[in-house]
């Protein structure tokens, strides 16, 4: 069982770093030197007053990047890969009971496809903001999109099985919505 409640959280940790790359880490920091989160063999590392620093100072200025317009938009095309990145480190860092191979390969697989997807659609959140808007929304969705950082690695930490709950019912929704899509009327194409 908690080999299986490492992997939720490894997930929601990882759904989290999409939304803001350095909040999880940081609330994963804060976790681990208060006694609260038990971190995997070689990821100590997280768990230490530098690395509390260094990912605080990383979030401050992530957060506070995406509240100027350019610079936005410059992190949004490093947060993509960086995102993936955080989230196999995260998900890795947490699973402590597993042969390397499966961790590796879930890390890789659930950890880093949960923070690419999320990642993601946080881009066409913004884009779609920018166009609909022309720039002045993004204050509006950088701010949910920080909220949502700091709920889903609180929640994560405090039930697991919520988020990824949550993130499969996500999933199914959208599934669903792209379904249900009408294709476009082919009407007069090969009537004649």
């Amino acid at each position: 069982m908690e080999t299986v409640l490492s992997i939720g959280l490894g997930i929601g940790l990882s759904a989290a770093s999409g939304f803001r790359v350095f909040v999880p880490l940081l609330v994963m920091s804060i976790a681990s030197l208060s006694g609260h989160l038990a971190l995997a063999h070689g990821f100590q590392w997280i768990g230490t007053y530098p690395a509390l620093i260094a990912f605080g100072v990383a979030t401050c200025m992530e957060v506070a990047g995406y509240y100027v317009p350019l610079v936005g938009h410059f992190l949004d095309i490093l947060a993509t890969p960086s995102a993936v990145v955080a989230g196999i480190i995260i998900t890795a860092s947490v699973i402590t009971d597993m042969s390397p191979l499966m961790k590796w390969a879930l890390a890789i697989i659930a950890g880093g496809g949960v923070a690419g997807i999320v990642q993601g659609s946080t881009v066409l959140a913004r884009g779609a903001s920018t166009a609909t808007t022309g720039g002045l929304g993004n204050v509006v969705v950088a701010t949910l999109e920080l909220a949502g950082a700091i709920v889903v690695s609180i929640l994560a930490l405090a039930a697991p099985f919520v988020v990824v709950g949550l993130l499969v019912a996500l999933v199914v929704l959208i599934g669903v919505k792209w379904l249900r899509r009408k294709p476009k009327s082919l009407s007069g194409c090969g009537a004649n």
